[in-house]
């Protein structure tokens, strides 16, 4: 799929994707909630460090560009952890199975073995999420663990996999 690009996170991207993160079909694997302000967005990007790298897929609908997925990955800052970085991605529903994360997590993954030189990507991922998990492992990573009763979910308690992927030179 060529009809979309992906590049930084800017501040106008707030309103496409706060409205992504509460969308049915994404809320339900990320820690969105529905009463999720815009101004909480914008507050999250306009406090990203030099530690954080935000990338947008934007695609291009009837003339107009449109943000449709989101990857984010926060280097740790603690010096002896430096090593490491943990990512979250979140996709439209409209315009999951299009190879959206997958060159979302290319990009992220480029840039986190090739410029700053990561050896540990680390994520979480519902158990029940077989979908995100076999995109996961098919990037690398590897279950390392569950958290029991990690996240509420449609009013219940839920389990992560645990998932890492490491570069060791």
């Amino acid at each position: 799929m060529s009809d979309f690009i992906i590049r930084p996170i800017r501040i106008e991207d707030a309103v496409a994707i706060n409205e992504i993160r509460r969308m049915d079909g994404v809320r339900e694997n990320t820690l969105g909630i529905i009463s999720d302000r815009v101004t909480k967005t914008e507050d999250f990007i306009r406090g990203l460090s030099e530690n954080d790298h935000l990338l947008v897929a934007e695609f291009e609908e009837e003339g107009a560009r449109k943000v449709v997925g989101l990857i984010g990955m926060n280097v740790s800052r603690n010096p002896r952890l430096r090593h490491s970085a943990s990512i979250g991605l979140m996709v439209h529903p409209d315009y999951q199975g299009r190879g959206i994360g997958t060159a979302l997590f290319e990009k992220i993954i480029d840039l986190a073995d090739n410029w700053l030189m990561l050896t540990r990507l680390e994520l979480a991922v519902f158990v029940e999420n077989q979908r995100a998990v076999k995109l996961y492992e098919s990037l690398g990573f590897q279950i390392e663990g569950i958290k029991k009763y990690a996240s509420i979910k449609n009013g219940k308690y839920v389990d992560d996999y645990m998932m890492a992927r490491y570069n060791v030179i």
